[in-house]
């Protein structure tokens, strides 16, 4: 057994010793006041072991991290036809960009930019009678967490700002690839990326990546075949127009957010996250990211 614990002791005594640490989002107003001194980061292993340090108990806005979460939901309420409407792609542009949108007839690219989450939430929306109540239950099930919850204010100060999202989801309901009413689905896009975790919640959530679809609980939540796809997905398309950095660098299936967190795994073995809330300029945690490389090369463990 890896010793995660003095590993991350180790990342974090040199994290303390990082001068350039990036950016808060202050495109989001709730965001902007974040500290940029925080650094948390967990690892959830596959005998269940969970070890931490630094701010890994601290909660923060997830943002685009969610994206995974809502694309396993619909996943599991619709399977493969969700594909006619969203692309596996990468997108080789930022994560709010639409000149692709435009080019490829209202089909993102993939599902974890913003149009391509638009378009799974528009899914959940016509298949839930109460999205937002039942997505949140879907969360605080696959954690056995019931103190997961939505932070209405950085939900509703999205809203405020959040013009290229309604640029983006009226673009797709032009080209009839959004079956509800474009503030209705943007309502609850805004919701579902304003959960809040600590890092030791995001390894328990994403726990099913790594472990076969199966929860901590050991209840199956996906196929074996979806959490392939879904990680694969991770592995290309998590990190936007940054994601071959991210595998050439860290070597692990992977997603960001723009409030500082990252989350990663490696398949059978292991689950770990990140919170450093400075982004680099492709909008993800510049800390976050130099960590997870420290990890992979002091333990020897990624998918390559």
């Amino acid at each position: 057994m890896q010793d995660f614990q003095s590993i991350l002791n180790n990342i974090l005594k040199k994290a303390k010793q990082q001068t350039v640490k990036g950016k808060v989002a202050d495109y989001i107003p709730e965001l902007s006041g974040i500290d940029p001194d925080k650094f948390g980061i967990a690892v959830l292993d596959s005998e269940r072991n969970i070890c931490s340090t630094g701010d890994a108990k601290e909660q923060f806005s997830i943002q685009s991290i969610t994206k995974v979460l809502a694309l396993s939901m619909a996943m599991s309420h619709v399977g493969e036809a969700l594909w006619k409407r969203v692309g596996v792609e990468p997108s080789g542009d930022p994560f709010n960009h639409l000149s692709l949108l435009e080019m490829e007839n209202g089909i993102p690219r993939n599902p974890l930019i913003n149009a391509g989450a638009i378009v799974v939430c528009d899914i959940l929306v016509s298949r839930l009678e109460n999205p937002k109540s039942e997505f949140l239950k879907y969360v605080q099930d696959i954690a056995n967490d019931p103190t997961i919850t939505y932070d209405k204010k950085v939900a509703k100060s999205e809203k405020r700002t959040g013009y290229r999202n309604y640029a983006a989801a009226n673009l797709i309901k032009s080209f009839g690839n959004l079956e509800n009413d474009v503030e209705t689905v943007l309502d609850f896009y805004f919701y579902s990326c304003s959960l809040r975790m600590c890092c030791e919640q995001l390894v328990k959530v994403f726990y099913i990546f790594m472990n076969r679809g199966k929860c901590l609980r050991n209840n199956t939540h996906l196929t074996l075949t979806q959490v392939k796809r879904i990680n694969a997905i991770m592995l290309t398309c998590g990190f936007y127009d940054e994601a071959g950095e991210f595998a050439f660098e860290v070597g692990l299936p992977g997603k960001s957010g723009v409030g500082g967190g990252i989350v990663a795994l490696l398949p059978n073995k292991f689950c770990v996250a990140t919170w450093a809330p400075g982004l680099n300029d492709k909008g993800n945690s510049k800390l976050g990211m130099w960590a997870l490389e420290k990890l992979t090369t002091e333990t020897g463990l990624s998918i390559f």
